[in-house]
């Protein structure tokens, strides 16, 4: 079992309908979708959304197959641009920005199948989420002039300090695509951490793991949260990972909120264990 306890959690109005935790409310959600939708010809997909993320919070987005989540993923990082409704990231609207302005603006994120370079190094996956932030000439580059290495030591060090949370330090040189399934889940999001989010969005980081793995997973997520002092919000399925690490959590169905709160408010919401469980026939 994972050692992290959840705290008891209150969660407090934001000045829309959404919520937050209490302890980020003097400070600006780090994101808030307002009435978001999007459309694919004649198909609502996602509609009214509605959420805010305190700048410190892990939450959760979870509902059964099909409810919309991975869109929503898609909307807030501009893979989808939406039909209607608001993205405030940081308090600025996200309007026709592209994904990888988004990025670069603070979120970043992980997808349901491993998208790694599978014929790079461990190290070299990592460095490519430091693009935005390594910034040597191209004669520098070209021709290995000391600013050139100088940034490409800096580039090592960070990049071995961030494996070092997830124990992949000493696996650096090895190729990526060579590593168990549960060391290229932890690396996709070292690499998603080198681009130095304000938001980290996890898809389904759970998938494929084990118990013993997903207990791990369960405590890297905190100390991530904990050592940079950012928001994470994951989809996930796993029920034992949700209900243990998350502090606010939404529930999708068919592309609609049907309930928001803290874990133990919606474990025990009629509407969420309907879209789980079907409803009951009257005996």
């Amino acid at each position: 079992m994972s050692s992290y306890k959840r705290p008891e959690i209150k969660l407090v109005p934001v000045p829309s309908t959404n919520i937050i935790p209490e302890r980020d409310i003097d400070k600006l959600p780090v994101l808030e979708a307002r009435n978001l939708g999007i459309d694919f010809g004649g198909l609502i997909a996602v509609d009214d959304f509605n959420m805010a993320i305190g700048r410190t919070e892990i939450a959760g987005l979870i509902g059964p197959n099909g409810a919309g989540k991975t869109t929503v993923f898609n909307l807030l990082t501009k893979v989808y641009q939406p039909t209607r409704g608001t993205i405030l990231l940081d308090g600025y609207d996200t309007h026709n920005m592209t994904t990888v302005q988004v990025n670069k603006a603070g979120i970043a994120r992980t997808f349901q199948n491993i998208r790694l370079f599978s014929n790079l190094s461990v190290e070299d996956n990592v460095k490519l989420g430091m693009h935005n932030q390594i910034t040597y000439g191209m004669w520098s580059g070209i021709f290995r002039l000391p600013t050139y290495w100088k940034k490409e030591k800096q580039a090592h060090e960070r990049a071995m300090e961030l494996l070092s949370i997830f124990d992949l330090q000493d696996l650096a040189n090895k190729q990526a695509g060579s590593l168990p399934y549960g060391a290229q889940r932890k690396l996709e999001i070292v690499r998603a951490l080198a681009t130095n989010p304000s938001l980290l969005l996890l898809d389904e980081p759970a998938a494929g793991m084990n118990p013993s793995e997903t207990s791990e997973l369960m405590d890297n997520i905190v100390k991530v949260r904990d050592l940079f002092q950012i928001a994470i919000m994951l989809i996930e399925h796993d029920m034992n990972l949700v209900m243990g690490i998350c502090e606010g959590i939404c529930v999708l169905n068919f592309g609609k909120v049907i309930a928001k709160g803290t874990p133990s408010q919606i474990q025990n919401n009629p509407k969420v264990i309907e879209a789980y469980l079907g409803k009951r026939k009257e005996g």
